[in-house]
């Protein structure tokens, strides 16, 4: 089993200094809003819940599909279901952190500031790809465009650096939650932005000293 107490430490890129607790949340490092109560799901966010998520053991091995939507509810959470994630981390060439705040539309954690991407490999030939994690990281590439409007071309597969996996449970309000084997990928890239508002309400990039006081 992937252990969900994992320090990361890194070299990567010259980020020595980034370190995270993965056991905290990476997912939601911090909000310090409260997430208003959602009476009627947002229409493109219900549409993406028909998305085919990688269902997986706790040895990260696939063993069937299933929707986005099945895969986020707690009564399936709580019998074990569990499925493959990423979470981004890209840093400008000042080695400034991209954080964003989750649109209020959002399903699960609306509101919450988090890293830079986090979402799912879908179950499709390109995203199953295990070789080199190169299947995450083409759908790390495909949801910062679609989340971010980064254009591939400002991303190239061989720019994300995998760092570690973690196995990730968290509940959001009862109802919907996360559990997932989360690789973490790290990139540093300057980017042109262009955000999707259904996806994203805000941004800033975040040096070492500032991120410590967002989430302190």
């Amino acid at each position: 089993m992937l252990s969900i107490d994992y320090r990361l430490d890194t070299n990567v890129m010259g980020l020595r200094s980034w370190t995270f607790r993965a056991n905290k949340g990476i997912r939601n490092m911090a909000s310090h809003i409260h997430a208003r109560n959602i009476t009627t799901h947002d229409p493109i966010q219900v549409k993406l819940l028909e998305e085919q998520c990688i269902v997986i053991d706790e040895n990260d091995q696939q063993i069937g599909a299933d929707t986005k939507k099945n895969c986020h509810r707690m009564e399936n959470i709580d019998k074990g279901l569990l499925h493959r994630a990423f979470s981004v981390f890209l840093f400008n060439s000042k080695k400034e952190l991209l954080l964003q705040q989750r649109s209020d539309a959002k399903i699960t954690f609306p509101g919450y500031w988090t890293n830079t991407c986090c979402s799912h490999p879908l179950s499709v030939e390109d995203e199953l790809d295990v070789q080199d994690n190169i299947g995450v990281k083409r759908a790390a590439r495909r949801k910062l465009q679609h989340e971010l409007g980064i254009k591939p071309e400002q991303v190239p597969l061989e720019a994300f650096d995998y760092l570690t996996r973690i196995h990730y449970k968290a509940t959001s309000d009862g109802q919907w939650g996360e559990h997932e084997i989360d690789y973490i990928l790290f990139l540093q890239q300057d980017v042109d932005l262009d955000l999707n508002t259904n996806e994203i309400q805000n941004i800033k990039f975040v040096t070492q000293d500032q991120l410590r006081n967002f989430i302190g």
